[in-house]
């Protein structure tokens, strides 16, 4: 019985003994999470040679980001290759998703590629800067939404690398590199620099989103269905492009920017690859912190307005032609792009679009015949657009006092007329823009709704129905 209690005493200073040899003063051991730069056992290969291999496949002397029937495959049982780059996407912010983004060059980069990953999230081993090897044996590279892109091959197109196969084909590298954004203009857009990571300088979001009483946010309207796209304006040219933030990510209920400013993103192209998007990887890439916006000099008329009756009103139902009913409907380049007369479902209206058309730049001019406001007080415009394909707001509204027939020799003000935006892929709904106060006009003025586009690129199509002006 002794004995057995002298075996328990010990039993009992061992084990604590080895408990605070376990544990000293609450010093825990931190894990190694260092990484040990990989030896490559085959050939390293650029993201360039990559998509200068699938333009051979297509049959072509550069990418057409249009055939995503191509794919050019690496076999498992050839020599070993590895796909070099830098990654630029971050999914920390919910923007991204079971993808990265690489590119070729931490600075002054030229070709950037998506590998497709089924993985969520990304960003704690995949950080923005960090260098990376894709083994391409057993994957393909094609064309994914517009896109170069690699994965296994699923049927007739890219598929995502499986998650208990990313460490197979992903290799870390130790090197963790400063990505410096590509300067890039909007007017600079090309698709061979879509995957890059860029910095657009001097934009500012159109003012009919973030300006008003009702802002809107990244991505969470009524309308956003799985993406909030928004319009980006450049102020040192008249483009504009498609900003677009997943309704998934952690930042869509933020309200937009309302300054001016420089944003660093990605670029890239929309679900169906027809139209360039925008896409940042948190809020803190915008950097817009010049409340001094870029907008036009619109007419601004102080004024008392409101309440009169009609002194102008076209609805398009019993309309003749625009040439009999008195407008002038000219594309000033003389292509065959011009408004013409549309309906669905019992309503009539004016319609334009450039789809289609190869036309570069797209000038067209829809002017109303001449209006009389000498006799009349408080003046307004007001009239209902629908926008539909939408890829940028290329319709403005003008005002001239001394248009004669001609409105190349005219001189023409722009109106605050808020063109509503309408879905990228479909039809829109009709919405009311204005009143518009115009009561500082005198004399007989003409109104004008100019479309102004290119083929391909700018083609949004739009509607333009019951143009009213009332007086008192």
């Amino acid at each position: 019985m002794k004995n057995l209690k002298f075996n328990k005493i010990i039993l009992l200073l061992i084990g604590l003994v080895v408990f605070n040899s376990c544990v000293e003063d609450d010093d825990f051991a931190i894990p190694d999470t260092s990484i040990i730069e990989p030896v490559l056992d085959g050939q390293q290969v650029s993201i360039a040679s990559i998509a200068g291999a699938l333009a051979q496949e297509q049959g072509n002397n550069s990418v057409d980001y249009s055939n995503d029937d191509d794919l050019v495959s690496f076999d498992f049982g050839g020599p070993n290759q590895y796909l070099t780059g830098y990654v630029v996407s971050s999914d920390e912010g919910g923007n991204f998703f079971e993808e990265l983004i690489i590119q070729d060059a931490p600075e002054n980069p030229t070709t950037g590629i998506k590998v497709l990953v089924d993985v969520n999230p990304l960003f704690t081993r995949y950080e923005v800067g960090r260098k990376v090897f894709v083994k391409l044996n057993g994957l393909v590279v094609g064309i994914s939404n517009g896109v170069l892109a690699i994965g296994p091959q699923d049927g007739d197109r890219v598929g995502q690398i499986p998650g208990a196969s990313e460490e197979d084909f992903i290799l870390r590298s130790a090197e963790v590199a400063t990505i410096v954004p590509l300067p890039l203009s909007i007017a600079d857009f090309t698709e061979d620099r879509t995957n890059l990571m860029i910095e657009l300088q001097d934009v500012q979001f159109n003012r009919g989103q973030v300006l008003g009483d009702n802002p809107l946010s990244f991505a969470s309207e009524g309308s956003d269905q799985f993406d909030g796209e928004r319009l980006l304006e450049s102020c040192s040219s008249a483009t504009t492009a498609i900003f677009s933030t997943s309704t998934f990510s952690d930042f869509k209920a933020l309200t937009l920017p309302s300054g001016r400013g420089n944003m660093t993103a990605i670029l890239t192209r929309n679900f169906f690859g027809d139209t360039f998007n925008i896409a940042i990887n948190s809020p803190e890439d915008i950097n817009f912190s010049s409340s001094d916006r870029c907008d036009p000099d619109f007419l601004e008329c102080s004024g008392t307005s409101g309440g009169g009756s009609a002194i102008f009103f076209e609805d398009f139902e019993t309309f003749s032609s625009f040439t009999a009913e008195g407008w002038t409907n000219v594309n000033i380049n003389g292509g065959g792009t011009e408004w013409t007369e549309g309906g669905f479902g019992g309503n009539d209206y004016a319609q334009i679009t450039g789809f289609n058309s190869d036309e570069d730049p797209i000038e067209v001019f829809l002017v109303t015949p001449p209006i009389d406001l000498d006799t009349t007080t408080g003046e307004e415009l007001s009239f209902d657009v629908q926008t539909n394909f939408d890829n940028g707001t290329i319709l403005s509204v003008l005002v001239s006092t001394d248009f004669t027939g001609d409105p190349t020799t005219a001189t023409w003000q722009p109106l605050d007329a808020v063109i509503p935006s309408g879905p990228a892929n479909g039809f829109g709904t009709f919405q009311s823009v204005g009143p518009i106060n115009v009561s500082c006009l005198d004399g007989t003025v003409h109104f004008a709704f100019f479309y102004e586009g290119a083929d391909p690129g700018a083609t949004t199509r739009y509607h333009v129905d019951n143009v009213e002006v009332t007086g008192n």
